[in-house]
């Protein structure tokens, strides 16, 4: 890392801080100095990052390592949350019913989001090597092709589950508890889901950075004929990357689920905040994206606890927009992007 890079990145992390401390201090303002208030704000926050994290950390890995903005990312966070609904329920219409094959909803739970991510890494899977393979050198070509797969996808799910959205009835050990803060009583499932994402961050962060395979993928990124002249198969290192990415999306709407419910409008509405969020930590930028995630669920937060009650009650739903055009208008490349 050259010193250009660093000084950038070390005043990207100095606003990052900046600004998130600034929403904090409006958070407590506009509580009235309520730690209750505060908290509720703040885990919020913390809970709508995460959400969207989950959808844009799959969009990041592969827009960062393949430079293929998949516009199907959506539908496979939606195609998530109707796997994980259907292998937890019992409801008539379903594809399967495990209800009576794993009784205990905790272990159909944890199914459940493997099935999730099943699915959605062989559609990955499918998707990358009959489609996207041949259009690597077109990039229009890949934002047609994504972008019709999505509609495809949703055609596909309102063939198999109808157009009616789908509440979470099941309960389960997560999802029942609650927790204290700040005398405050939250659910439990808040915490596993900002948890989950934590966790997820630093799960792809250690594997692109710290392990054998991360250097693969970012070496086939960087010189593709020098890794495939030391025997390596670069076209499977992109096939797993995409499917990583579609994997990822899928459990992100599985986790989501049972908070969420299933719906059709899951993916459109979870992609275009998900794409401010990547373009906005910087295009490519795995460690952007998460601080951009965490920036945006915060803003989400606050403004939705200001601006209740008022004239103004629209701003949180284009907080994500009005961040990216501030940032922009200061950094280009986004916060931790650089010019691609």
């Amino acid at each position: 890392m050259n010193l250009q890079t660093l000084l950038k990145n070390n005043a990207s992390v100095s606003a990052m801080i900046v600004i998130i401390t600034a929403l904090l201090a409006i958070a407590l303002i506009d509580a009235g100095g309520d730690l209750g208030s505060f908290g509720i704000t703040l885990l919020s926050g913390l809970f709508q990052a995460m959400l969207l994290f989950l959808v844009a950390s799959g969009l990041s890995i592969i827009f960062g390592l393949m430079d293929v903005l998949n516009l199907a990312q959506g539908a496979f966070f939606m195609i998530g949350a109707y796997i994980a609904y259907d292998l937890q329920h019992a409801e008539p219409g379903g594809l399967f019913d495990l209800t009576t094959v794993v009784p205990d909803p905790n272990l159909r739970f944890v199914v459940a989001l493997m099935g999730a991510v099943a699915v959605g890494g062989a559609l990955g899977v499918a998707l990358e090597r009959g489609l996207l393979r041949p259009l690597y050198a077109r990039p229009v070509f890949q934002l047609v092709m994504t972008f019709g797969v999505s509609l495809v996808l949703t055609e596909i799910i309102k063939f198999i589950w109808d157009t009616t959205p789908y509440s979470w009835t099941e309960t389960f050990g997560v999802r029942q508890g609650t927790f204290t803060l700040f005398d405050q009583s939250f659910s439990t499932y808040r915490l596993f889901i900002v948890g989950m994402g934590f966790a997820l961050i630093a799960a792809i962060a250690l594997l692109l950075r710290r392990t054998r395979i991360g250097i693969i993928i970012r070496a086939g990124v960087e010189d593709s004929e020098m890794v495939e002249a030391l025997g390596i198969n670069v076209r499977a290192v992109f096939t797993l990357v995409f499917t990583l990415g579609c994997a990822v999306a899928a459990l992100g709407g599985g986790v989501a689920a049972p908070f969420l419910g299933a719906s059709i409008q899951l993916g459109n509405l979870y992609l275009l905040q998900a794409i401010a969020v990547v373009v906005l930590g910087g295009m490519g930028s795995y460690e952007g994206t998460a601080a951009a995630a965490i920036l945006v669920g915060l803003a989400r937060s606050v403004a939705e606890a200001t601006m209740i009650g008022t004239s103004f009650a629209f701003v949180p739903s284009i907080t994500p927009i009005l961040l990216l055009i501030l940032v922009l208008l200061v950094r280009p490349s986004g916060l931790f992007g650089s010019a691609r």
